[in-house]
């Protein structure tokens, strides 16, 4: 018997997966690029038949906890996303957290894609099953989608002392989870404006609309082939909200993209790869990810970036307990250790993305002062009022908006 399985993945969601591991932020690891191709499997293709229908309320659905008498952590994470020794084989802040709770953390680089991931544990879930993960590290809108289905598990504050009192305000109450009853950041992602100043060769650019508009660039620029960036960074140049906005907002976002890709303004849109172009002047300008900037900018002092008037949009990745995990406490233990600043500002000083733990700083000039004082890690406020957050969609929602941004981008 065919059953229906809530936000399984249509036509349009698999191409856009397919083009993000080739070639959008799912093709790099969060730190250096993927080698080799990654595979597709079960995102599309998860079966039809003896899977039961998953419950709509949120909540999860807890199982004994093991954590008093078991002393692990099984923490799924994406590649080349926490701090690691000289060696290569130890991380020093697990170590740390292994040292002082006499909990192991059993450490697996398994999240290359956020939908391949979802395929591959959506079916345990569905099923009431554990996936044998006790942690689990997805983008904002991945998670928004977990929380809705109610595969996750609702956070015990009392675990968690550090993650509430030292979480950024700008990440503290996102529209898919208010308060951060399911949920806790992770890293956060910024997405900026770029520029190699030696290709510029003297022309300014502030805005979206310096990247649209000016035929001094044409044919020098660069958009992503994340949706949520490039239509989100052009919302916030036309004054809208990404938080807020309507069908009508969306389709002339596109309307704009278009017309530049029709006259040769936009050069073409780039998943990671677009730091080459970047770094060599193929791209004068670009939308990037801030933490890609941070890393070019010590090999190629070409490069710079700018921070629109407008806004930047940000995202996060989130630490979730998936239900019936079976060592929830010591996974809500470890989330907190995160919070702690020592720990946090370690995390931040190797891989350069922003801390989510308001009041680093100053543990993370000790480590580092010049990924201290650069407000691509540590926003400081003027430029935590500038980010802004694309809001969570429905399924109808987002197969329609990736439809018209695969038409648009050519893929």
């Amino acid at each position: 018997m065919t059953q229906y399985e809530p936000d399984r993945l249509t036509p349009v969601e698999v191409a856009a997966m397919r083009r993000s591991l080739r070639n959008g932020r799912a093709a790099m690891t969060r730190r250096s690029l993927l080698g080799g191709a990654l595979a597709v499997g079960g995102a599309g293709a998860l079966s039809a038949c003896g899977i039961p229908a998953a419950g709509k309320s949120q909540g999860g659905v807890s199982a004994d906890d093991h954590s008093a008498t078991e002393k692990v952590v099984n923490f799924s994470n994406w590649p080349e996303y926490i701090d690691v020794d000289d060696s290569g084989k130890n991380h020093p802040t697990l170590d740390a957290f292994r040292k002082r709770t006499g909990i192991t953390v059993k450490y697996t680089e398994d999240i290359n894609d956020n939908d391949e991931f979802f395929g591959k544990i959506q079916p345990q879930l569905a099923a009431g099953q554990d996936t044998g993960r006790d942690l689990i590290v997805l983008t904002d809108w991945l998670a928004a989608r977990m929380i809705r289905l109610g595969y996750v598990q609702k956070l015990d504050a009392s675990n968690l002392p550090h993650a509430f009192a030292n979480l950024s305000d700008q990440f503290r109450s996102p529209d898919w989870d208010p308060g951060r009853a399911y949920s806790y950041p992770w890293q956060g992602i910024s997405t900026v404006i770029a520029y190699n100043k030696k290709a510029l060769d003297g022309v300014e650019v502030k805005t979206v609309s310096d990247l649209l508009d000016n035929p001094k660039l044409k044919g020098r620029v660069g958009f992503l082939t994340e949706m949520r960036d490039s239509i989100g960074m052009t919302m916030l140049d036309m004054g809208k909200d990404p938080a807020k906005f309507t069908n009508d907002d969306y389709d002339a976002v596109i309307a704009r993209l278009q017309k530049a890709v029709d006259k040769g303004q936009i050069r073409r849109f780039t998943g990671n790869d677009y730091t080459s172009d970047l770094s060599k002047g193929d791209f004068a300008a670009c939308i990037a990810w801030a933490g890609d900037i941070v890393q070019l900018q010590a090999d190629s002092p070409d490069v710079g970036y700018v921070i629109p008037d407008s806004g930047y949009m940000t995202s996060t990745d989130n630490m979730l307990i998936p239900n019936k995990a079976r060592h929830k406490t010591n996974a809500e233990r470890l989330m907190d250790f995160y919070y702690e600043l020592e720990p946090a500002a370690e995390l931040a000083a190797y891989i350069n993305y922003v801390s989510p733990a308001a009041g680093v700083q100053p543990y993370l000039a000790k480590i580092d002062k010049s990924a201290a004082s650069n407000p691509l890690i540590v926003p400081d406020k003027a430029m935590q009022a500038k980010s802004r957050a694309f809001r969570s969609l429905s399924s109808k929602e987002e197969t329609a908006y990736q439809q018209k941004f695969a038409k648009l981008t050519g893929a």
